[in-house]
């Protein structure tokens, strides 16, 4: 009988999730002070892999380093949003378009299996777990696009867009309009139609982000 075998999860990764997870909660709020010391202790962890994990967390764009304050939780603000989302509605539905033409082999199934876990998220009120299944939805849309690049562009804004998500559902909860979105986009990629999907993505992303925008009252 074969085994498998699975490497140790890190002290690093262990803490990185901890924090990810409280700033998408909102436990550690916008702005807030991250001393190395007070995390390592409420984690029960060295300084080390807290240092580590709030580099690696300040190069996906959850947490801001200053020279005279150190380490904080990243606001977003109208700039940072349209920002991403800008990007995102450029690469993004072009991406998912050349995956479905491509009938990448886990597109369908991997999309489908974050959906039913976003479901169980919206019954729960989970926040953190929504913003972070609504990336994987849309990460298994676009990886099969065949652009290396394209691909790595995109998974560099996930936590970004994570946070952002976040802003915006604290002001109007609409996980089950975009759950509903995220239902006709993989609908169409099913059917094969490659353009349908894309242009839905399309407007899925745009909606969200004036939602955002509207959140943070900016004009």
């Amino acid at each position: 009988m074969a085994s498998t075998f699975t490497l140790p999860v890190s002290r690093t990764e262990v803490v990185l999730d901890e924090i990810r997870r409280g700033i998408l909660t909102r436990e550690l709020k916008p702005g807030q002070a991250l001393v190395e010391a007070e995390l390592a202790a409420r984690l029960g962890v060295s300084k080390t892999p807290v240092r580590e994990a709030l580099k690696v967390l300040s190069n996906s764009g959850l947490v801001t380093f200053s020279p005279y304050k150190g380490a904080s939780v990243c606001v977003v603000d109208a700039e940072l949003a349209k920002s991403v989302y800008d990007v995102c509605m450029v690469l993004e539905p072009e991406a998912v378009r050349r995956s479905v033409e491509r009938r990448s082999p886990d597109l369908i199934e991997d999309a489908a299996k974050a959906l039913k876990e976003a479901s169980a998220a919206i019954s729960d009120k989970d926040q953190a777990a929504l913003s972070l299944l609504n990336r994987r939805f849309h990460r298994a849309l676009y990886r099969g696009c065949g652009n290396p690049l394209m691909v790595s562009m995109l998974d560099d804004l996930k936590d970004r867009a994570a946070l952002i998500s976040v802003v915006g559902w604290e002001a109007n909860p609409s996980w089950r309009k975009e759950w509903n979105e995220h239902k006709a986009v993989l609908a169409m990629a099913k059917k094969g139609d490659a353009d349908g999907a894309a242009g839905l993505l399309r407007a899925h992303i745009g909606d969200f982000l004036d939602r955002v925008l509207g959140a943070i009252g900016a004009e």
